[in-house]
């Protein structure tokens, strides 16, 4: 049996030159969370699957701070580096990759050039193409009148969820699940899905947007935003169906360390790597 993966997500702002992690609520509200070698070094002491670096800032010039972060980081830590923001065309891919990073993960560039998922990973390998969907709940009081898109039942109604790019401050009008399928179509081999809903708000996942593209595709799907404690990852991996849990102010501010999730994962029966 395939173990379900913790992810820790450090979200970067690289307006210092040795950058520095921070952590929103609803992709506002940021607060300064600490060095992001240091916490990366933590994490994988500690047992973490697979770390996210997440550039927000992502402007071009940037990209080297980033780098040289990548680089730092994987002369002590020896698990999967994923990094996003700011990866725009297959170079982009190739420079991360060889600087030390597993994957790269796309959210704007790809929807607003969706060849780009297939050009990457032709070139680096759908292992190594990560597409993120940040998604947004859109009620709809008649699902009928809403053909077009994917209606998912909630608990307060029926929503289909829509893609938002540049850091949440868009909206596309793109379905997230339909979106999510034609990735996969198109190379990408794991989808990085964030409910913008519940993203910082510790209220745990969006179980039924989890669920929808977990069930709509066969590649991996980490699960995002709002984990507040353990029991929403196990909600994740059984009700949400998600090979993976990403988490950040959990583990942060040390409110439940990677270890102790783990152990409770395991308890409640989840493949878990100890």
């Amino acid at each position: 049996m395939l173990t379900k993966r913790i992810i820790p997500c450090l979200d970067c702002d690289l307006q210092v030159p040795q950058g520095r992690v921070v952590k929103g609520v609803e992709f506002k509200q940021i607060k300064y969370a600490g060095n992001p070698v240091e916490l990366a070094n933590r994490y994988y002491e500690d047992g973490a699957d697979e770390i996210v670096f997440l550039d927000i800032t992502a402007s071009h010039e940037r990209r080297e701070t980033m780098i040289h972060v990548v680089e730092a980081t994987t002369e002590n830590v020896f698990i999967p580096i994923c990094v996003g923001g700011g990866i725009r065309k297959p170079e982009d891919f190739v420079k991360m990759l060889k600087a030390g990073a597993d994957k790269c993960s796309v959210n704007t560039a790809a929807i607003k050039n969706p060849d780009l998922i297939n050009e990457a990973s032709e070139i680096v390998g759908s292992q190594a193409c990560v597409v993120a969907i940040d998604a947004k709940r859109r009620y709809v009081e008649n699902p009928r009148e809403s053909a077009e898109k994917f209606i998912v039942e909630v608990e307060d109604g029926y929503c289909w969820y829509e893609c938002s790019i540049y850091g949440g401050r868009q909206f596309t009008g793109i379905d997230a699940i339909e979106w999510a399928v034609e990735c996969q179509e198109r190379g990408a081999g794991e989808i990085l899905l964030t409910s913008m809903d519940r993203d910082g708000t510790k209220k745990g996942y969006d179980i039924p947007l989890t669920r929808a593209v977990s069930e709509n595709v066969d590649i991996p799907v980490i699960a995002s935003g709002g984990v507040g404690e353990p029991e929403h990852m196990y909600e994740a991996f059984t009700d949400g169906k998600a090979d993976a849990a990403l988490a950040a102010s959990i583990f942060h501010f040390n409110e439940y360390p990677i270890p102790t999730v783990k152990e409770y994962l395991k308890e409640r029966g989840i493949p878990v790597r100890l």
